[in-house]
């Protein structure tokens, strides 16, 4: 253990107490709310190439690539028309748990698998026929669909709706999964036990908010409000990034007397690793203290950090760690390693990885189709992006052909990331927001502005509702035809109608087009909504604001104070920044000549 914590530099101490006890006490609300809907796609901005909509679900970049707005692309007279259709995102009918039944590719479902909640009951392996009549019908109807199932006679066993419920929740259809535990409270289905209860406490979290997930705690009787309740409540709140209210749920746990478990202590290495990766070490510090062993996932967490930081040894160091405890990376660990090898520029290592992963028989080993296709895109191996689809393209699976229409892109071949597209719009009677995104995505990398236009038409033409991922290559794309103005709209809409959380990436493209022009004005506006929408002040958010008053040439008074105000303090690069906008530096006595 101590191991880990060598490799992950300790450098200061953990404000949870590593040093001194496990816990400590901070004088912070529970109820603390700022931050309850921030997404924590703003991390991963190394990895652009690897969006993980499925179970890592990588997000796509706050800022890695920069857009230009003299595309010179020419747009069709109809635009207007397609920033109207962009105010549609959910009609006034339709309820915020009805969203997922478009469900975007999205932030952090727990960054690394095996992160997410254990909160399902056993259940069986095969198909659900129950899962099939819940999406049959429209998103608005589920009590409706499991009425008419009781009243046909079904399997109403707790096994068969466990299956259901975890296919719901493994296509991020968390509305839906609401209404079912909804039916199924109202009915008296069941007996309710603690994992039934932190289980929809999970579903309101997601659908409804963290301010409604709290009040529904405390509905909960409290010999069913245990450790699990709570764990439940903090992974939610880390999957916001909200510092202040994770570490106060944690301490709020000591206070209750639950022990110290290695998923509490994950869900926090999940935190840092987003927000202040100085503080890991400290929490390995602390696992060790309570002789707590890191698990796999602890390992896949740590794996991604040094890469994320591009520390290749240090990724290594811990790969190494890993196997002396006795832990052997799984598909998931590898495809991290691989990645990272790849981001890197290590093509040999990463290709090494592929190659261990794909075994001796790829036909035979099909669970690894989507991270192959994902990262031999990376590594522009056309060849082998070209290979491996065409053993899945007879039959492909959902999440492969996600993963090659992103390929194709990466390898330049729109025209078969369209095919693998035009196919997956065949074989279903409705297809969710996803499948538009990815290509959308794609155009929106080559600068094809008037195809993704008429993408989104013909996206919204079909009932789909337009999701964060979706709303995000939108902006991207009114911003490499150089409307930000549109881009800007587009998002002031998307927060009006309450019913989508856009993602931070979405505020610093159009914030990063703003810096461009040294329009310190509209920096400065989005800078604030983006607090005032959640997102707390980062580091790279003071730099890009205060790189627009460098570009405006205009002095930023108080900057300092705002910075320390929220806990941000510069480094070199960023002291220079600020230098050229203090308005009290004397100016050179050539300048004073001129």
């Amino acid at each position: 253990m101590f191991a880990l914590s060598k490799v992950l530099r300790r450098s200061q101490s953990l404000r949870l107490g590593a040093c001194n006890a496990v816990y400590s006490k901070l004088d912070i609300p529970l109820g603390e709310r700022n931050s309850a809907i921030e997404s924590n796609a703003l991390i991963h901005d190394k990895h652009d190439g690897f969006p993980r909509f499925y179970e890592l679900s990588w997000s796509s970049s706050t800022g890695r690539r920069s857009l230009s707005s003299d595309a010179g692309a020419k747009t069709t007279g109809d635009e207007d028309d397609l920033e109207d259709k962009n105010l549609d995102i959910a009609t006034p009918n339709e309820t915020s748990s009805n969203s997922e039944d478009d469900e975007e590719f999205s932030g952090d479902e727990g960054d690394i698998e095996g992160a997410e909640l254990e909160l399902h009951v056993p259940a069986s392996k095969r198909p659900s026929e129950l899962f099939k009549a819940i999406v049959s019908v429209s998103g608005l109807s589920v009590g409706s669909a499991l009425d008419k199932w009781v009243e046909q006679g079904k399997d109403t066993s707790r096994t068969e709706f466990a299956s259901a419920m975890l296919q719901l929740r493994k296509r991020r259809m968390y509305g839906r999964a609401l209404q079912m535990t909804e039916w199924l409270d109202d009915n008296k289905q069941f007996e309710m036990k603690e994992r039934d209860y932190a289980s929809r406490l999970d579903l309101i979290s997601k659908v409804r908010g963290l301010y409604k997930g709290e009040a529904y705690i405390e509905t909960i009787p409290e010999s069913f409000r245990g450790e699990l309740v709570y764990r439940t409540l903090l992974s939610n709140y880390v999957a916001t990034s909200n510092v202040r209210t994770a570490e106060a749920v944690f301490n709020k746990m000591k206070d209750l007397g639950f022990p110290l478990s290695t998923f509490t202590c994950n869900q926090m290495l999940i935190l840092y690793k987003r927000v202040d990766k100085k503080k890991i070490a400290d929490v390995l510090l602390l696992m060790e203290k309570e002789n707590l062993k890191p698990n796999l996932n602890t390992y896949k967490i740590l794996i991604d950090t040094k890469g994320l930081s591009n520390d290749i040894t240090g990724m290594e160091q811990i790969v190494e760690t890993m196997k002396s405890e006795g832990v052997e990376p799984d598909l998931r660990a590898r495809a991290l390693i691989a990645r990272n090898y790849a981001s890197a520029g290590l093509k040999e290592k990463a290709e090494k990885v592929l190659k261990e992963m794909e075994g001796e028989s790829l036909e035979e080993n099909r669970h690894v189709y989507k991270d192959l296709l994902s990262v031999y895109g990376f590594l522009q191996r056309a060849d082998e992006v070209t290979r491996i689809w065409k053993i899945c393209e007879e039959k492909p699976r959902y999440n492969e052909s996600l993963a090659a229409i992103l390929a194709f892109g990466k390898i330049d071949k729109v025209k078969e990331a369209e095919a693998v597209f035009e196919k997956m719009l065949k074989m279903s009677h409705r297809v969710s927001s996803n499948v538009y995104s990815v290509l959308l995505r794609v155009y929106v990398d080559h600068k094809m502005v008037s195809e993704g236009k008429d993408l989104v038409k013909q996206m919204l033409d079909s009932g789909c509702n337009i999701g964060a991922l979706t709303l995000d290559a939108v902006i991207k794309l009114y911003l490499e035809a150089g409307e930000v103005e549109k881009a800007e709209s587009s998002l002031s809409k998307a927060i009006q109608s309450k019913q989508i959380k856009p993602l931070m990436s979405s505020f610093m493209y159009v914030m990063g087009e703003y810096v461009r022009r040294g329009d310190v004005h509209n920096t400065e506006k989005i800078f604030q909504r983006m607090k005032q929408f959640g997102y707390q002040s980062r580091f790279r958010t003071y730099q890009a604001l205060i790189q627009a008053y460098v570009n405006a040439k205009a002095p930023a008074y108080g900057m300092k104070d705002r910075m320390k105000a929220d806990n941000i303090f510069p480094n070199k690069g960023l002291a220079a920044q600020l230098t050229k906008t203090d308005p009290f530096k004397k100016a050179p006595l050539s300048d004073l000549l001129d």
